[in-house]
């Protein structure tokens, strides 16, 4: 049967959800349900939540990240099988810094320094305004310019890494125009020529990218595997050809492109 994991906070519950995925990640045949429970601030709420978990079966495992000292013993006493961070981390950290913790609900996710929301607020509209080619004056002011065929996943990738990280990404679709001005000229796009030190090319395996695209437009030329083998060997040649740093998402979830694309810009 399938086992249900349940993310417990008494905030928004996105920390206690990325750490308990990063820890299921680790057992590859588990077969499981996610369910997030966030603003879990009230005993009432604990009790009500416990209750419904005592009555599943199998026994759901129970990530929590209660700040509330008392929300966090109920939860722990009602009998649910409950790993909560706070309760693990804290005490440790407190004997290794040697200063106490002063609990704080939503600490981690609340604004906190005004100037870092601001940008990546600003990050994301200009992700949203230079997406897909579609404007291509502002990309001077960018950070990054993704480029690749479509659904290589351009987009939200440029949405994560403003949203997450502050950063001015722009992205532009690589097309058959583009393919054959290159060859015929060996120059790139007019938009992109320009910004040469600012690309990076997404590269995807024929397969992934049919299995993509088939889920939008199933049985069109578009889904085919011929014209994902064709577009993605024309992306692949002109990457080398014009000497693109290149980073190969077919295996990659948007957090980890998103990730390497920090790295790389240090």
């Amino acid at each position: 049967m399938k086992r249900k994991v349940y993310f417990v906070s008494d905030h928004t519950g996105l920390t206690v959800e990325a750490i308990g995925k990063a820890l299921l990640s680790q057992f590859p045949d588990l077969d499981y349900q996610t369910v997030l429970v966030p603003f879990v601030d009230d005993l009432k709420k604990v009790e009500e939540l416990a209750r419904k978990i005592a009555l599943e079966t199998p026994q759901p495992v129970v990530f929590s990240s209660l700040v509330n000292g008392e929300l966090r013993a109920a939860l722990q006493h009602s009998g649910v099988r409950c790993f909560d961070f706070f309760e693990t981390y804290t005490a440790p950290l407190e004997s290794a810094l040697g200063v106490h913790s002063a609990p704080r609900l939503g600490k981690h996710h609340g604004i906190g320094d005004p100037g870092s929301y601001h940008n990546r607020m600003h990050a994301v509209h200009f992700a949203v305004d230079n997406d897909d080619g579609t404007v291509t004056r502002h990309y001077g002011e960018s950070d990054l310019i993704l480029i690749g065929v479509s659904r290589s996943g351009k987009t939200p990738t440029c949405l994560y890494l403003g949203l997450q990280y502050g950063v001015r990404a722009a992205n532009y679709p690589l097309t058959d125009d583009d393919f054959d001005l290159a060859d015929a000229g060996e120059v790139l796009p007019d938009a992109l020529r320009a910004y040469r030190g600012k690309l990076v090319g997404l590269r995807i395996e024929p397969d992934q990218l049919q299995r993509i695209r088939a889920e939008r437009r199933p049985n069109s030329r578009y889904a085919s595997l011929e014209q994902c083998r064709h577009e993605t060997d024309l992306a692949d040649a002109l990457y080398r050809r014009f000497d693109i740093p290149v980073l190969d998402v077919t295996a990659m979830s948007i957090e980890e492109i998103a990730a390497r694309l920090v790295q790389r810009l240090k």
